[in-house]
């Protein structure tokens, strides 16, 4: 399984970015993902997630009512809606999935996911 994270770049704050995660298997379908983020001298941190059926989703108190987590299974991707950025979500963005079939359930944990993308830089200027 291989995962392709994309859309990261420079903005200023208040502005949007929109990440993407495409996945390389059509098994895409009923796996949970979820985005996780990693600030320079900080641990990653969960940002958010989403059911194997899209149904459900999960947001961090800090990006809530400003991120929108959601998923294409036609397209085999998953997005990250980044909307109002302010300089505290400068990192990098990682996108990963689940090894087992999830149905309706999110996951928080890092340890809950076994393939990771690579990352994209997101830095917000303020």
């Amino acid at each position: 399984v291989q995962l392709q994270a994309s859309g990261g770049g420079v903005v200023q704050a208040g502005g949007s970015l929109r990440l993407s995660c495409a996945a390389s298997e059509r098994t895409f379908l009923n796996y949970a993902m979820a985005w996780f983020r990693q600030a320079p001298g900080k641990e990653r941190e969960i940002v958010a997630a989403i059911s194997g059926n899209g149904d459900v989703t999960y947001y961090a108190d800090s990006v809530r009512g400003r991120f929108t987590c959601s998923r294409d299974s036609a397209k085999n991707t998953v997005y990250l809606q980044m909307n109002s950025l302010k300089p505290e979500d400068t990192a990098v963005y990682y996108c990963a999935r689940t090894s087992f079939v999830s149905g309706t359930s999110y996951y928080t944990g890092s340890y809950d996911y076994a393939y990771w993308g690579q990352g994209t830089q997101v830095t917000v200027s303020s």
